[in-house]
């Protein structure tokens, strides 16, 4: 006779283990520091905002706003100009100017707007 036993876990101890080992993961793996937002600002200014707006609003409904957007969404699109998995005549030169850091820094500035 095969005796089965029951284990129950519950939510909150599925909690106490997944979630102190998914930020753990998270660190590990994250390459890039925390968002630099004065930088972010002054790129903006400077590359973004001719086009996307002073504050990632355009006024030109041929360039999407950058402001609110979500910053992996933004994050992962100039790595696609950068890796021509996108292609724009104005922004992949753009891209390719940008170091990791610096996708980082303008996806975290956009996604607070």
């Amino acid at each position: 006779m095969q005796i089965l036993t029951r284990v129950t876990v519950t939510s909150d101890r599925l909690r106490g283990i997944a979630l102190p080992g998914l930020w753990a993961a998270m660190l590990l793996v994250s390459p890039v520091q925390a968002a630099d937002m004065a930088a972010a600002e002054q790129q903006a200014q400077t590359l973004c905002a001719a086009c996307h707006g002073p504050q990632g609003i355009s006024s030109n409904p041929l360039w999407p706003n950058l402001a609110g957007q979500q910053e992996a969404y933004l994050a992962k699109s100039i790595k696609d100009y950068q890796s021509g998995a996108r292609n724009d005549p104005s922004m992949s030169p753009i891209a390719q100017m940008l170091s990791e850091q610096d996708i980082a820094n303008l996806a975290a500035y956009f996604s607070a707007k």
